[in-house]
């Protein structure tokens, strides 16, 4: 399973010395759904303290990046066509990231270190893929997805997206080229966010049903993850491996056990003025001080969830060292450059940090071992 988006929390040194972190939690607000509306809300990590953290240049937001080494957070505009920058500490508009004609929805970093984004236009839909300075790399896929709104990756890397009007989940493969149709099945009738877990099953939002549906890694039915939901959109993943989930149609955001099992709402209906919630970040404000050239979101491995890890041949190619901490800090393993799978069986369940370092930059994705 992968944060989708999606959730990379950043470690401050790559050293067996870690500082105190300051998670906070982010939700975006798409409130009524019009134009020139919304907001980004900002919760402690138990889901207290809600400030307005943006509420300026907003236009129906749908995603949230954080960029800790340019000390930015990106907002996708789905009714502006425009991804904003913002001081990622304050929420002060910066500028714009990137004009996106057919409606910016989910954006996430790959393992190629490009930002991929999706758009909601029936007509101009393709994957594009962004340099983190804003400049458009290229379209990546081969033909489009209209109305998509969902993306995570395999752990071979082909990519998968969900489109919210056709009610399916196409695959491309990892040139972006399409594969068709991954999952079309009576389920889904507007699925919204998807991730995979550790076994390649697939798990998809269906934000008119209010349900989570599980797909095998051929595609196929295997049960409600979780029902009783209602228009569910946004995601990420606590320390301990619980999912937060935000739920439109009672303006709160959920906490579930990893088996499906509701815990609390952390996030209580209404909580800040939370009115339509649509995406869940968890990112820590401590590595915005930071001057070391940290890049946040992106994928070194897959899952992010599990016991056994793949990471990337493009990732291996990139760095000179991939390196795995504990939460105290404690360097646990080291990657070899030949390595392109990790077992982490011997290891406790729990949170974890893969490291990738190129000289003066390292890349930070959180992970949790789950058996």
């Amino acid at each position: 399973m992968k944060l989708s988006q999606l959730f990379t929390v950043l470690m401050c040194c790559a050293v067996t010395t870690m500082t105190a972190q300051d998670l906070k939690i982010y939700v975006s607000d798409a409130e009524n759904f019009a134009a020139n509306t919304g907001k980004i809300l900002q919760y402690d990590i138990d889901g207290s303290n809600p400030v307005t953290f943006i509420d300026e240049e907003m236009s129906w937001p749908q995603d949230i990046v954080f960029l800790a080494d340019q000390n930015v957070v990106l907002i996708s505009n789905l009714n502006s066509g425009r991804i904003t920058r913002h001081n990622a500490l304050n929420g002060a508009y910066i500028d714009d990231f990137a004009i996106v004609a057919g409606g910016p929805t989910r954006m996430k970093i790959g393992p190629d270190g490009f930002l991929y984004v999706l758009q909601w236009s029936t007509t101009n839909n393709k994957v594009l893929r962004f340099q983190l300075d804003g400049t458009l790399e290229d379209e990546y896929t081969d033909v489009g997805v209209p109305t998509s709104i969902g993306i995570d990756w395999d752990a071979g890397g082909n990519l998968y997206v969900s489109s919210f009007g056709q009610g399916n989940v196409t695959q491309f493969d990892t040139s972006g080229v399409s594969q068709g149709e991954f999952i079309n099945s009576a389920e889904l009738s507007g699925p919204t966010n998807i991730f995979f877990d550790n076994n390649g099953d697939l798990y998809v939002f269906d934000w008119n049903s209010g349900d989570i549906e599980r797909y095998n890694s051929a595609g196929m039915h295997q049960g409600t993850f979780i029902t009783g939901l209602g228009q569910v959109e946004g995601i990420d993943f606590l320390a301990n491996g619980n999912l937060l989930i935000g739920n439109g149609s009672t303006a709160e955001v959920k906490q579930y056990l990893f088996d499906g099992t509701f815990v609390e709402n952390t996030v209580e209906s209404g909580s800040g003025g939370l009115e339509q919630p649509n995406a869940v970040i968890i990112f820590d404000r401590a590595t915005l001080a930071v001057e070391d050239n940290t890049i946040a979101n992106t994928q070194l491995v897959t899952p992010s969830i599990g016991s056994s890890f793949t990471v990337d041949a493009q990732v291996l190619s990139r760095f000179d060292s991939i390196q795995i901490f504990s939460t105290a800090g404690k360097l646990i393993e080291t990657l070899s450059q030949q390595k392109q799978v990790w077992n982490a069986s011997a290891y406790a369940e729990g949170m974890y940090f893969v490291v990738g370092i190129q000289s003066n930059k390292k890349i930070t994705q959180k992970i949790i071992i789950k058996k």
